[in-house]
């Protein structure tokens, strides 16, 4: 009965999520302008699109258009909500709120003409969030964003990396994740209770190992960094990969050996993995979109069903951005499936 209301809200929503058909009638497009219409007659991102003036229609517009489109489905969900489920999505917003912080490091880093263009955040972050825009748009720097932080629980995290001196965005980028997991896991294992804390737990600690995962891959096969630089760099909480397995994993000597010992895991062994047919980002993604998929139907009436739309909605969002880059580039429709087959059921 605590989950009837925003259950049904959820599966309206749900019924306006794109179809595979669609994937395929957009990538089948010739231009971005072709593509905002078509998604004009979509009903998840006709309001928003009708608010755009034809010479808008480009990506940069698009995108905003997206993403205001995931902000008001997670609050049509909060207002939905009990106070249980409002504890769950008031730390799994934190996610949006590192997302923003992100954006904002790499304007001040690269020193942008035209730096920041966040309104259409606004209403959304003045209203949930304890982030202030109009402060972090003052920033001129990275130092300035960190002390534009201040009150917020981010502060805290990034001040230490401020002051160790000649900071990257990358370290900045790091910093950010590791307290987000970090937040994320204590905070909802402590807000969650039984079945509830057993879909999270599960959840969660697959994302993380298979974040792990991948940050060791590409920091083996791209940087060929050493396993003491590479430990800094994981999320110190471990799930399906123990720690015997994990310290394998990052000890590798090379990143051919790693792919080898990674088909050893409960990962591969679970979703057939050989590295051949797929790379481990597709791996991963099939095994977070089964696990999501899997847990909403097993538990429909719980906190499953918010989290595993809000999954869907976000990766709907990545493949609507990148078939209107693939567009952009002028890609054939099969090469442009080629690009979403990965995320594609």
């Amino acid at each position: 009965m605590a989950y009837s209301g925003i259950v049904t809200k959820v599966r309206a929503m749900q019924a306006k999520l794109l179809t595979e058909q669609d994937y395929e009638n957009i990538a089948a497009l010739s231009s971005v302008t072709q593509a905002i219409e078509y998604l004009k007659e979509k009903p998840a991102y006709a309001d928003y699109i009708n608010r755009l003036d034809v010479s808008l229609y480009h990506r940069g517009n698009v995108e905003k258009v997206l993403y205001q489109s995931l902000y008001d489905d997670w609050a049509k969900m909060f207002r939905f909500a009990g106070m249980e489920q409002k504890k769950f999505l008031k730390v799994y917003w934190k996610r949006y709120e590192v997302d923003l912080i992100n954006y904002c490091l790499r304007i001040v880093f690269n020193h942008y003409d035209k730096p920041f263009d966040l309104d259409y955040k606004k209403e959304f972050f003045d209203r949930y969030s304890q982030l202030s825009i109009d402060k972090l748009i003052t920033s001129r720097n990275a130092d300035e964003l960190v002390d534009n932080l201040k009150g917020t629980e981010y502060y805290e995290p990034l001040s230490k990396i401020k002051e160790s001196g000649g900071a990257t965005l990358f370290d900045y980028d790091l910093a950010l994740d590791l307290y987000y997991f970090s937040v994320m896991w204590r905070k909802q294992r402590r807000n969650l209770k039984k079945k509830e804390l057993e879909l999270f737990t599960r959840d969660c600690g697959t994302k993380i190992d298979l974040l792990n995962l991948q940050w060791i891959y590409r920091a083996k096969k791209y940087y060929h960094m050493l396993p003491p630089d590479i430990y800094s760099l994981t999320i110190p909480i471990h799930y399906r990969l123990n720690v015997e397995a994990f310290k394998a994993l990052v000890e590798a000597p090379t990143a051919e050996q790693f792919e080898n010992q990674l088909k050893t895991t409960y990962y591969a062994r679970k979703y057939h993995y050989t590295g051949e047919k797929r790379t481990l980002d597709q791996l991963c993604k099939e095994c977070l979109r089964q696990l999501y998929l899997s847990d909403r139907r097993r538990n429909p009436y719980s906190i499953a069903t918010v989290s595993t739309y809000l999954f869907l909605k976000e990766e709907e969002l990545y493949r609507l951005t990148t078939a209107l880059e693939c567009i952009r580039y002028g890609l054939t429709q099969r090469e442009t499936l080629v690009y979403l087959g990965g995320m594609l059921q």
